[in-house]
């Protein structure tokens, strides 16, 4: 039994690393943040939809659905999902209502997800060497990783949306026009990203 609670050690560890570098569902996650301290749970939730469908597709052995023409179109209709995102974030303004990136946290969670192609690179590379190591363990440790490995999301973007909220009150306009800028730069930064990546393939 000590051998599958290193293993799931391991895989917190594999996983925070993650979901901690810079990306499209953390800029979500700060701007939603802004509005709610509950939205990285929501946000979590989005990703979830996508990740644990692929998490058991991957399981199952079933890889060949992301072909090189998946992974374009993919990237084509991502890259133009997140540049869209990204301008609206950066145009998005406070007004007299607390929701200033009027949109789903858990449309939020989905889509900035299922748009990178990298997500899915992840998955078919080092996400699924740690599915086939959870499988020494049987169906059971299978299940023991999907759930600590969501739980490492949800519990490092609810901190993020927690800690941005609790701390807004201290954010002046320029402050927020800034951090909101900044976010929406990095989605369309990923966005443009992402579809010269396919362009070049």
């Amino acid at each position: 039994m000590h051998r599958i609670v290193f293993f799931l050690i391991g895989v917190v560890i594999i996983s925070l690393s993650g979901v901690m570098m810079p990306g499209p569902v953390l800029a979500a996650t700060i701007a939603k943040g802004y509005e709610s301290g509950k939205s990285g749970i929501l946000i979590s939730i989005g990703h979830g939809i996508i990740e644990f469908p692929l998490m058991l597709l991957i399981f199952l052995g079933m890889l060949s659905f992301l072909s090189e023409e998946m992974k374009t179109i993919i990237g084509i209709l991502g890259g133009g999902a997140l540049i869209y995102l990204g301008i609206n974030m950066i145009r998005s303004k406070e007004g007299e209502r607390d929701e200033s990136f009027p949109y789903p946290s858990i449309f939020l969670g989905f889509i900035t997800s299922a748009s990178n192609p990298y997500f899915f690179l992840w998955w078919v590379t080092v996400g699924a060497a740690l599915i086939v190591a959870s499988m020494e363990y049987g169906t059971f440790g299978f299940l023991m990783f999907a759930i600590t490995h969501w739980m490492s999301d949800l519990g490092w973007y609810s901190f993020v949306s927690f800690s941005v909220n609790r701390s807004r009150n201290l954010w002046s306009e320029k402050t927020k026009k800034i951090i909101f800028s900044t976010c929406g730069l990095i989605l369309i930064g990923f966005g443009i990203y992402f579809l010269i990546s396919v362009m070049q393939t």
